[in-house]
C-alpha cells in the first residue's frame, strides 16, 4: 500500500514538472509576425521588378513564401530535439562551413550579381550563412570544455583564432567582408560574455575606435583614384552627393525614399523609388521602401518587433539550464542584433554599404533557412527551462507527506 502511494505521488510530481516545462511561444509568434510582414513588404517591393524580369509579379514572393513556410515547420520540429546533441556535432559543423566556403572558388561556385558567394550542390546556397551558425555553436562548445582556461591568455587565443579563421575564410573565399565582420563580432562578444575580466575588452574597443576615426579622416582626404571597391564604398559614404551618378546612386535614392515617406508613409504599394530607382530594393535596401510606404510609424513597428524578438532571446539566455545553452542563445542574440543594426545603419548612410540583409524581411532563401535554424536552437533551449520554484515546492510537499 505504501509503495503504491509513493509511486502515485512520484507520478504526480512528474506530471506537475511536465506541466510547468517551458516553451517560448512568444518567440514563435514574433518570428511568424516578422516573416509574414517581410512577405507582404517583399511582394510590395518586388512585384514591379519581377514582372519586368520574369513576367511574373509573384516570382520573388512565391519562392520566399514557400521557403518561409517550410522553414517555420522545420523550426518547430527541430526545436523539439535536445540541443545538447549539437555538442558532438560542433566540429562537423565547423569543418562543413570551412569546406563549403572553399568550394565556392571551384567550378561549383556560382556568381550572382557580380559576386561569387554561392555554392551549387543540387541546391544553391551561401556557405557563409553556415559559418554564422557554426560559430554560434562551436565557440560556446569550446568555452564549456575550456572551463577556467577561458580566463587565461591561451584560452582567449584559441577562441579568437577559431572565430577569426572562419571570418577570414568568409572574406577570402566568398569575398564577403560584411559576413566576416559579423562572425568576428559574434566571436568577440561571446568571449566577452564568458571572460571573467572586462577591462581588456574596453581598452581594445577604445583603441579600435581611435584607429577607425583616424582611418576615416585619412580616407576623407583621398580623391576618387583608388581601384579598391571597398575604398570606393567608404568614399561614397563620406561624400554621397559627389558620386550620385555612379556608386552613390543607390544610397541617395534610398535616402530620398525614406525622406518622402513622412510619418505615415505613402501607403502600402505606393512607393515610387521601388520602380527601379533603388536597385535590388527587395534585398538589403528593403527598409528604405518600408519607410517610404509605411513612414516612420511603420519603421518603428518593425523595430519594436525586432526589439521584442531580442528580448525573448535575452530571456531564454538568462534562464537557460546550463552555460552551453545560454551562450548559444547569446550568440543568436548578438547575430540578430548586429545584422539589424548594420542593415539599418547602411540604409541611413550611417556606415558604408555592406550588403547585409534585414533578417526575416529581405529576400533570400538561404538567409531565412539558417535564421530559422537559429530560432529552432533558441526554442530547444527554452524547452529546458523549468519553473524551479514550483519544482522546489512540489518536492518539499512530497517529502513532507512521507
Amino acid at each position: 500500500m505504501a509503495r503504491q502511494m509513493k509511486k502515485s505521488i512520484s507520478d504526480g510530481v512528474k506530471k506537475v514538472r511536465k506541466t510547468f516545462d517551458y516553451y517560448d511561444y512568444n518567440l514563435v509568434a514574433v518570428v511568424v509576425l516578422l516573416t509574414c510582414f517581410g512577405l507582404v513588404m517583399l511582394y510590395s517591393t518586388s512585384a514591379y521588378t519581377a514582372e519586368l524580369k520574369f513576367n511574373d509579379d509573384m516570382h520573388y514572393f512565391g519562392r520566399q513564401a514557400i521557403i518561409s513556410f517550410v522553414c517555420i515547420l522545420g523550426m518547430l520540429a527541430i526545436s523539439q530535439m535536445n540541443y545538447h546533441i549539437l555538442k558532438p556535432l560542433a566540429p562537423v559543423l565547423y569543418v562543413a562551413a570551412a569546406v563549403t566556403m572553399i568550394l565556392v572558388q571551384t567550378p561549383l561556385g556560382v556568381t550572382v550579381n557580380g559576386a561569387k558567394r554561392w555554392l551549387n550542390l543540387g541546391i544553391q546556397f551561401q556557405p557563409s550563412e553556415i559559418a554564422k551558425v557554426a560559430v554560434i555553436v562551436c565557440i560556446p562548445c569550446m568555452i564549456v570544455k575550456m572551463g577556467r582556461e577561458i580566463g587565461r591568455l591561451s584560452g582567449f587565443v584559441k577562441l579568437f583564432f577559431a572565430g577569426a579563421l572562419l571570418a577570414f575564410m568568409a572574406y577570402r573565399f566568398t569575398d564577403n567582408l560584411s559576413t566576416g565582420l559579423i562572425i568576428g563580432g559574434i566571436t568577440v562578444a561571446l568571449i566577452y560574455v564568458a571572460h571573467p575580466k572586462s577591462t581588456p575588452f574596453y581598452v581594445a574597443a577604445v583603441i579600435l575606435i581611435i584607429v577607425a576615426i583616424a582611418g576615416v579622416y585619412y580616407l576623407n582626404q583621398l580623391v576618387d583614384s583608388s581601384d579598391s571597391f571597398r575604398i570606393q564604398r567608404i568614399l561614397v559614404w563620406l561624400k554621397p552627393e559627389e558620386y550620385s551618378g555612379t556608386n552613390g546612386y543607390q544610397i541617395l535614392q534610398a535616402l530620398y525614399a525614406i525622406g518622402s515617406g513622412g510619418f505615415f508613409g505613402k501607403g502600402l504599394g505606393n512607393s515610387a523609388q521601388k520602380l527601379g530607382a533603388v536597385p535590388e530594393a527587395q534585398n538589403d535596401m528593403i527598409f528604405s521602401i518600408i519607410c517610404e510606404e509605411l513612414g516612420i510609424f511603420g519603421a518603428a513597428i518593425v523595430l519594436i518587433l525586432f526589439a521584442y524578438l531580442l528580448y525573448r532571446l535575452f530571456f531564454i539566455a538568462q534562464n537557460a539550464p546550463d552555460l552551453f545553452g545560454s551562450l548559444m542563445v547569446s550568440g543568436i542574440f548578438i547575430h540578430i542584433s548586429l545584422q539589424v543594426i548594420l542593415n539599418i545603419c547602411v540604409v541611413l548612410n550611417v556606415i558604408p554599404t555592406t550588403g547585409i540583409t534585414l533578417p526575416f524581411v529581405s529576400y533570400g532563401g538561404t538567409s531565412i533557412m539558417f535564421l530559422m535554424a537559429e530560432m529552432a536552437i533558441a526554442l530547444s533551449v527554452s524547452r529546458q527551462i523549468r519553473f524551479k520554484e514550483v519544482e522546489r515546492r512540489t518536492r518539499q510537499a512530497s517529502e513532507s507527506f512521507y
